[in-house]
């Protein structure tokens, strides 16, 4: 008999999501049947990380949700000490293959990171028309002047969608829009500016599962007029907004339009595959919207880890994931 593989699935029992819960249903129907009658002969087992790694071992792959740990770790002396513990295990096991690096998953958690990758898909992918937005990185430090001119610099247009810096936890979703030059002032660093592009208030969530990429619709921001105005600022929760049966005003268009092309299948896939060549990920989120004017595919965020809200057969798309990896005798990054 083959030996089983077991992928360790690494969720922390106070921060697993619902993601993990849904895995973890699998994962106890996999477990309960014989060896192999789940049809990847994978063995997949819950880790924790508050105990010891090496008696709970050895482990082909271990698949984990790590990005609260790697937040926390920057005020936390408890996350900093499970993420060093869990860094330490890596090390020490180079063969065991990591789903994803923990420094690929930084830089998501980063928007001044991530929105630099961004900038660049015009360039890799303009045979596609793919763009994002034009963005502006406010640092801690920042002054109102210095935003004022970086502003006028950087060629940013009214509105401006307001982001933290930090693309992880429930502050994440919580965003602004600014409509002009005065209101600069309810901007708290550090944080991003993006250019606001009117989208007829639709978001076309993408997940990617390795080699595979689901496209789900959702409700997204109602557009509006261009260039500055004397609206004042306004603050909302992009979950809110653009949940799955989402009624909030800010997605109800206030004129009638012309239905926008959906992206095309080929212009998704090639987006997404230049996304895992530059992000080294198998596992996460792109946001994208297309301007009412120009028609063309607009990626405005990068998500590590989604919910994968939406998406059918999430587990078994991620054990086919798995399995070929391992089939393959992958050897990722592991840090």
């Amino acid at each position: 008999m083959a030996k089983s593989r077991k992928p360790g699935n690494l969720a922390l029992p106070v921060k697993r999501d619902r993601t993990f819960k849904e895995s973890n249903t699998g994962l106890g129907q996999d477990q309960g049947a014989a060896e192999g009658n789940n049809g990847h002969g994978i063995q997949v087992v819950q880790i924790n990380l508050s105990q010891p790694l090496e008696p709970q071992g050895p482990f082909d792959m271990i698949v984990h949700k790590l990005s609260d740990v790697i937040v926390e770790a920057e005020h936390d002396n408890q996350s900093q000490e499970l993420l060093v513990n869990f860094q330490k295990y890596v090390l020490a096991h180079p063969h065991t293959v990591i789903l994803d690096p923990l420094s690929a998953m930084t830089q998501l958690l980063d928007r001044f990171a991530s929105y630099q990758i961004m900038s660049k898909l015009h360039n890799s992918l303009k045979d596609w028309h793919i763009c994002s937005p034009p963005y502006l990185e406010v640092p801690s430090d920042a002054e109102l002047s210095f935003i004022h001119q970086a502003v006028k610099e950087h060629n940013l247009s009214f509105p401006l969608i307001c982001k933290t810096r930090v693309a992880h936890g429930s502050l994440s979703h919580e965003m602004s829009l600014i409509f002009n030059e005065s209101s600069l002032a309810d901007v708290h660093p550090p944080c991003v500016l993006q250019s606001f592009v009117n989208h007829g208030a639709v978001l076309h969530k993408v997940f990617v599962i390795g080699d595979k990429h689901f496209c789900v619709e959702r409700p997204s921001l109602k557009n509006f007029p261009s260039g500055p105005c004397d609206r004042k600022t306004i603050f909302f929760n992009s979950q809110q907004v653009s949940k799955p049966e989402s009624s909030s005003d800010l997605n109800a268009l206030d004129e009638k339009m012309p239905l926008l092309p959906t992206p095309s299948s080929e212009a998704m896939s090639a987006l997404v595959k230049e996304l895992r060549a530059q992000l080294n990920m198998a596992l996460f989120g792109v946001d994208v919207i297309v301007n009412i004017h120009t028609h063309t595919m607009t990626v405005i965020d990068l998500n590590i880890f989604p919910g994968y809200e939406g998406v059918p057969h999430f587990f078994s798309s991620l054990l086919e994931h798995i399995k070929t990896l391992l089939d393959s005798g992958a050897s990722e990054p592991q840090i």
